[in-house]
């Protein structure tokens, strides 16, 4: 997994409440269980017309959001089903950070497991970034993992809730099983104690 511990990156802004897994990756892309390529698919269903083409007005197909590395969505991003694949096409578009004012269950879990951080600000924060982002669509956001902060345009600092297991894998770039492998030694010796004493 990426590790993930400082980000200034543009965004992308796609204020839309209640994006369900279906809409971030449509069920039609879900016979691989490959990464490769997904990002082509990420919102497909809105960012192509029936032919298959571009949709000019659509935020992902705006010369701005090539290199874009945060999404700045709405409230409850992530909901429905709980498809990997979602976070899969996040990163595979170049995504590192989703900024919503609430994320599903799920979602979140599966973002954080495979290097996507989701960042949760109050509305306050939310209403204030999407305001900086209309007046000025150029400007960088700051990510800060370690400090749990995410720094608007104007500099405001807004801090973000991450749980610290999760906060540690991403500082560290490694999964939940990378994770157990760095206790390999300590997990053998405990089994020997535990044969011997048996």
């Amino acid at each position: 997994m990426p590790q993930f511990t400082t980000l200034r990156s543009r965004a992308v802004v796609l204020p839309v409440n209640d994006i369900d897994t279906d809409q971030i990756i449509p069920a039609r892309f879900l016979k691989t269980t490959d990464k490769a390529g997904l990002g082509a698919s990420l919102f497909a269903d809105w960012r192509y017309d029936a032919a298959g083409a571009p949709r000019p007005d659509f935020a992902l197909n705006a010369p701005r959001a090539k290199g874009a590395q945060v999404l700045v969505a709405g409230d409850n991003f992530g909901c429905g089903s709980s498809r990997e694949h979602a976070p899969w096409a996040l990163t595979g578009f170049g995504f590192r950070a989703v900024v919503a004012t609430s994320f599903a269950d799920i979602f979140r879990s599966n973002a954080l497991k495979n290097g996507l951080l989701p960042v949760a600000v109050d509305a306050a924060a939310h209403r204030s970034l999407l305001d900086q982002l209309a007046r000025a669509p150029e400007s960088e956001l700051g990510i800060d993992l370690a400090a749990q902060a995410l720094t608007l345009p104007d500099g405001a600092r807004v801090s973000f809730p991450i749980d610290p297991f999760s906060r540690t894998c991403l500082l560290e770039g490694v999964d939940e099983l990378g994770y157990i492998q760095r206790f390999e030694d300590r997990i053998a010796a405990h089994e020997r104690r535990m044969a011997e004493a048996s």
